[in-house]
Formats: C-alpha cells, structure tokens, sequence
C-alpha cells in the first residue's frame, strides 16, 4: 500500500495519495500504509520462481466468502453525533493489524472487527463531532494513527490521535473497545489548509508542513521526537524516497531548483537545477533513489541520474503521462496507472510488463482498491469481469491477483467460484444445506462483488477483505 502517505487539510476527504511498495526489514510488520503485511520472498530469475508462482496460485485458489461486517450502527453511537455520521456511505479504507479489522466509511466513521471474535469491536471516533479522514497502522509501537477533523472546528484542521492495539500497562485499548485511551500526535503543529501531514514507513518518519508559517517538520515514527524543521517559503512540494527527500522549488522561466536531503537529518545532500522547456507545464517531478523522473506536457519522459547527470529520454509516444505510480523499491521497477490499465517500467524506460486480464474497475485509479505484496511479486486488484465470462452482466466485478513481472493472471474471485463452502455433514441438500463459517454473511456472492470501493490483502492471515458502497465489509479466505 505504502508508503508515503499524505492527508491534506483540505475541506474534502483526501483521494491523493502516493503508495510506495516495500520490503519488511525484520520483525513483525503491519501493514504499510495501505499497509503491508510482509513475507520474505524475493522475485528475480531465481530457480525456484516456478515454485512461487505455483504457491501463489495456491494461496489464493479457494478463495470464498466467509464473513461479513457492517460499518453502519445508528443505534451504536450516540444521539448527539453529527447527523451525517449516522448515515450509510461506502468503505473508503481497509488496514489490518493483527487480527483486527479497521474499516472507515466515507462518512467518518471508523469500525474496529475482531476476526477472531467475528464481531465489532467498537468505533474509533472519540467525539460525537469528530470525522476521521484517514488510518495509518504504525507497526513500531503497534498502534493505530487515526487522522481526524472536527465539527467544532469547523472541519478546518487536521488532528492526529494514537491509539495502541495490545498491552500497555495491563491494558489493551482496542481490543478492549477503549479508543479513547489514546493520545493527542502534533498538537503544537497547525495543519490547516493547505497544510498536510504525511506517514512514511519506508524511512520511518512523518512530515508535517505548517502553511501559515510556511515550515515543514520531520518526526520520528518511533516515538514521534522532532527531528529537524525546513522554513522556505520557496518550497513548492516535498517527495520522499527512501533515505532522501526532494524538495522541488517554485519553477523559473527555464529550469526547477531542486534540493536533495538526507531523511535522517535534513543534511543538503545535492543542489542543482534541472532544465526545463520554456512555456510547458510540468506534469510530474518524481525521485526513485538516485533517478529524477520528469516530463512535461508533449515532451518525452526525462530519466535522470542525479549522481552523474547521466539523462535518458523515453519517447512521449511510448510513456503518456500517467494518472498514478507505484514504485518497486525492491525491484527496481515502477507500475503506471492509466485508462483502467496497470504497466510495469524500469529505469531505462523499457515497458517490462502488461498485465494479461487485468482491466481495472475503477477510471481514477483508486489505490484503496489495489494492493501489493510485500515482496513485490503480486499485485491484488478489483477489476472489471471479462467478456467471456457467464456472470459478466450486472455490476459484479472480480478480484483479481497478477504476477507483477509476467503479467499473468494467476488467481480470481468472481460470482462462479467466490461461494461460500458448504456443510453436508447432515445430509442437506439444496437451499438447505448449512453455510460453513459464514454465519455473519447475508450478501450473496455477486452483491458482495458489487462496487467494490476498498480492498486489503492480510498476508500473515492469507485473507483478502474488501468493502462496498454499502458500508459492508466482506472476508475472503481459504
């Protein structure tokens, strides 16, 4: 998923974000940002890649319906919630952490799910006022960073709350349905709009910026200590890669000054400008460890390697502009999204990948509903049903799981093999027959395909879920 993920102060709920694929460095990981449950198993040319092919096609053949949630409890909250908050909205995120399922529904309301229990938990909202707008999953101290605006602030200011998930002091908050035992994130930190906060679990750090006074602050993830503050009004926009930041400055007439700083301590690791073509708009500046990425409106992709000032250019006919990236940290690749299709690049500018029955759902490029692996060798979406396919008709889509270097569809959920299993050990027959672990499921399968509006793959639990316009949330597993 992740990741760094950036949620602005803007009035609206956030749909930009930017999601960085990467590896766990040892220990007990959660998810990254959308957030990633990590198993180690790395994807080259290695001799056993058949066998991990034939494992993941394993994993995820007998995928079926098991379970389901509901986001929407008007009777669960308080009689002076905000009225919008009792209303039905979709499921705009999924995390996982343990065995507890997090869903936040497009309202602001956030449902905490025990797997184990099969039940609510409890909601995440702390005030009857308070509309959350994001989830982070910090795996460092194992607690759950909920990013929240307020009625009483008239929705103008972006508040961070920690809350741990297992034992602290003889006390699990979560578990126990205690949301309000966390605590306050940032509180000297005014994140109005357009000020943002950003959660980066590849280095471990989060970035604040300020726009009244115009500064950025870099904090630790492990214990949220100020590190260090960057105050320059000229700073147009901060990207992060592991290990580095770019701060990119206001464009002149003929080039962008660009900065390139250490993550750990804000050191000024390379000053330069990089040349542009007069009149043109930039669509994108990105950095991916030692290569800048830049292209402007009808000109080619420009690949440049900050070391050496080595430059590639990839035709603008070949690389159009794309609607959102994914970089591979681990595999030195990058995923562009566009029109509903998914590419896989490298950084000589080569298409390395185009993915076999792989038509995404949704046009804008939605990343709740995309997930990768953590060992970057898949890549779980919801896609649109084939042509072909008998159940195809309707609003039903698929989930589909894609090797990302071979583009091959390896594994699918859709309407004709997504049922729930069956109980015959009583010799039922028919519409009868009991419904094995399905006890919470009212949705038939096809409904439970239907506008998918977030999906999240629990790789320690080998179980994808997903949620719906409906506010529902449904387990799948094998």
């Amino acid at each position: 998923m992740e990741v760094g993920r950036r949620i602005s102060a803007s009035p609206r709920p956030c749909s930009g974000r930017r999601v960085v694929a990467k590896k766990r460095r040892g220990g007990s990981d959660g998810f990254v940002n959308s957030v990633k449950k990590l198993q180690r198993r790395e994807i080259s040319s290695k001799r056993d890649r058949a066998f991990g092919m034939s494992n993941s096609q394993e994993r995820f053949r007998n995928m079926h319906l098991v379970e389901q949630y509901d986001t929407h409890d008007p009777k669960g909250h308080s009689s002076a919630i905000l009225p919008f908050l009792m209303k039905r909205t979709k499921v705009i995120e999924i995390v996982s952490a343990r065995d507890i399922v997090f869903a936040l529904a497009h309202s602001g309301v956030c449902a905490a799910f025990s797997r184990e229990k099969n039940e609510r938990i409890c909601f995440m909202n702390v005030s009857p006022d308070e509309v959350i707008r994001s989830l982070f999953y910090n795996k460092n101290n194992d607690s759950l960073i909920t990013v929240s605006v307020y009625a009483s602030d008239n929705f103008s200011s972006l508040k961070c709350r920690s809350t741990r998930i297992e034992w602290v002091d003889r006390t699990e908050y979560i578990r126990r349905g205690q949301p309000e035992a966390g605590f306050s994130l940032f509180e000297s930190e005014s994140l109005k709009w357009p000020g943002f906060v950003e959660f980066d679990d590849v280095n471990g750090k989060v970035l604040t910026y300020s726009a009244q006074d115009s500064i950025y602050k870099v904090f630790d993830l492990k214990n949220y200590t100020m590190l260090y503050s960057i105050s320059d009004k000229h700073v147009q926009e901060i990207k992060i890669s592991p290990g580095i930041m770019l701060l990119i400055y206001n464009r002149l007439s003929s080039h962008v000054p660009l900065k390139i700083l250490s993550i750990e301590d804000g050191t000024v690791l390379k000053d330069f400008n990089h040349l542009l073509h007069r009149n043109k708009k930039v669509d994108f500046i990105e950095q991916f460890n030692e290569k800048l990425l830049v292209k402007q409106e009808n000109e080619n992709l420009q690949i440049l390697d900050v070391r050496n000032a080595e430059l590639m250019e990839v035709s603008r006919t070949d690389f159009i502009t794309p609607s959102a990236f994914i970089f591979l940290y681990e595999n030195q690749l990058f995923l562009t999204f566009r029109n509903r299709l998914v590419s896989v690049w490298n950084f000589r500018g080569e298409l390395v990948t185009a993915f076999e029955d792989h038509l995404l759902w949704h046009p804008d490029c939605n990343t709740n509903n995309i997930y990768i692996t953590s060992d970057q060798d898949l890549i779980i979406s919801y896609c649109k049903a084939d042509s072909d396919d008998h159940w195809s008709e309707g609003n039903a889509g698929s989930i589909h799981v894609s090797n990302i270097l071979t583009g091959k569809c390896l594994a699918k959920i859709n309407p004709s093999n997504g049922g729930p299993k069956v109980d015959d050990t009583e010799g039922n027959t028919g519409s009868s027959r009991k419904l094995s672990n399905s006890s919470l499921v009212r949705s038939t399968v096809a409904e439970a395909l239907e506008d998918v509006t977030a999906l999240f793959y629990d790789e320690d639990r080998n179980e994808i879920y997903t949620g719906n316009r409906h506010g529902l949330v449904h387990v799948w597993s094998n």
